[in-house]
């Protein structure tokens, strides 16, 4: 009996001893909830939830509106798993309130279409209200285009969400398309441009204030749930100068994705940055692509150049979602150089190579997994894109 015990104990220990051991990233991720690495070309594993918040910066006076700086609010995160059967957000819940024949308007306006077609047409990943996942998760903050809205880029957000990110995007006031306070519709005032370019790094850090509070028990259903330590700045066109800014102003930004646009100057030359733009951009010009490829030229930190060879300007949105002519890098298109008809590469192509290159860029940089390093090494669309990595 004696023997048959001491046998035992030998293979228990040489079993023991086969198992590796638990590294300290290992918990981490563990407590996150998020796995060690996840193809960044497939949608993550996380089903996927939205809501809407009104957030007040009390410290502030608006311009435009004369009362405490108010930025209506939009977040993305990972859901439970009963979010996988539940109806999907349409592109009406983005609205706040009825839809008013001036609200419809609008919505005309810009894309061409009213806001009952629009919500026949659209299409995204989110359930509204889902209920939050369990884990912790690394912080995105996204600034809209001049113009534009919190919700311009849905492909972009549920996608992250879906990977392990809570992404949280404001209307600027005054200079979003449209934003909805108190039942009140603000429209965008070509006016208040300069106040916004002072306005938008206020706006993204303060939204990262309210995340630590939030994270910190301010909202019950996020406490213990964002990772503000490990936190991105993101834009497009003039939200990609924001990010800049931000990341300029800002050292809690520990990482920045700038789409469709960069400033003449900027101090922060280290913080890890993917940059992107269209070769085909009608908006920014070739004087504005020319800023985005000196900006990484000139980056001595981590930088990355994903440029779209036929891309555009709002190749980088949803307007693929709800214009599929809309131009500008989205349907036909005519070449800026000799006036040669083209196709602009296809939303399905498109948002690939956006989403799948910032999951690899952000595993890296926010989270740490070195397995996401080779991706970022090789362009894999050699026909349809220009990709330069740098100092990584």
């Amino acid at each position: 009996m004696r023997k048959l015990i001491l046998f035992a104990l030998q293979v228990w220990l040489i079993a023991a001893l086969l198992v590796p051991l638990a590294t300290a990233d290992d918990h981490k991720n563990a407590k996150r909830n998020t796995p060690r690495f996840v193809d960044p070309l497939g949608t993550g594993p996380f089903p996927v939830g939205v809501t809407t918040t009104v957030l007040v910066d009390k410290s502030r006076t608006d311009n435009l509106t004369k009362e405490a700086r108010t930025l209506v609010t939009e977040i993305w995160y990972p859901a439970t798993n009963d979010a996988r059967n539940k109806p999907k957000n349409k592109y009406s819940d983005f609205i706040p309130t009825a839809a008013t024949p001036e609200i419809d308007a609008q919505i005309k306006s810009a894309y061409k279409f009213p806001l009952a077609a629009i919500d026949k047409i659209f299409w995204d990943e989110s359930v509204r209200n889902a209920k939050v996942r369990e884990g912790r998760y690394p912080l995105v903050v996204f600034s809209h285009g001049n113009g534009g809205t919190r919700h311009q880029n849905t492909f972009w957000c549920d996608y992250l969400a879906s990977h392990g990110y809570i992404v949280v995007s404001a209307d600027h006031t005054g200079n979003a398309r449209m934003t909805i306070i108190n039942g009140k519709l603000i429209l965008m005032q070509g006016s208040e441009r300069a106040q916004s370019a002072q306005d938008r790094p206020l706006d993204v850090s303060f939204l990262l204030d309210k995340m630590m509070e939030w994270d910190k028990g301010g909202d019950q259903r996020f406490a213990g749930k964002i990772d503000t330590d490990h936190a991105a700045i993101s834009g497009m066109s003039f939200g990609s100068f924001t990010a800049h800014w931000a990341a300029d102003a800002d050292p809690r930004f520990k990482a920045v994705i700038a789409m469709s646009g960069a400033p003449a100057t900027h101090t922060n030359l280290l913080v890890p940055t993917l940059r992107m733009l269209g070769t085909e951009d009608r908006t920014l010009g070739e004087a504005g692509n020319l800023l985005i490829r000196r900006n990484h030229e000139i980056h001595k930190g981590p930088a990355f150049l994903l440029e779209l060879k036929n891309g555009g300007h709002f190749s980088f949105t949803d307007m693929f979602k709800l214009n599929k002519q809309f131009g500008d890098g989205v349907g036909k298109g005519k070449r800026r150089a000799t006036g040669e008809a083209f196709e602009f590469t296809s939303m399905e192509t498109t948002y690939k190579i956006i989403n799948s290159y910032s999951v690899a860029f952000l595993g890296y940089y926010l989270k740490g997994q070195k397995e996401y390093l080779p991706f970022l090494q090789e362009n894999h669309w050699k026909d349809v894109l220009i990709w330069d990595a740098k100092n990584y």
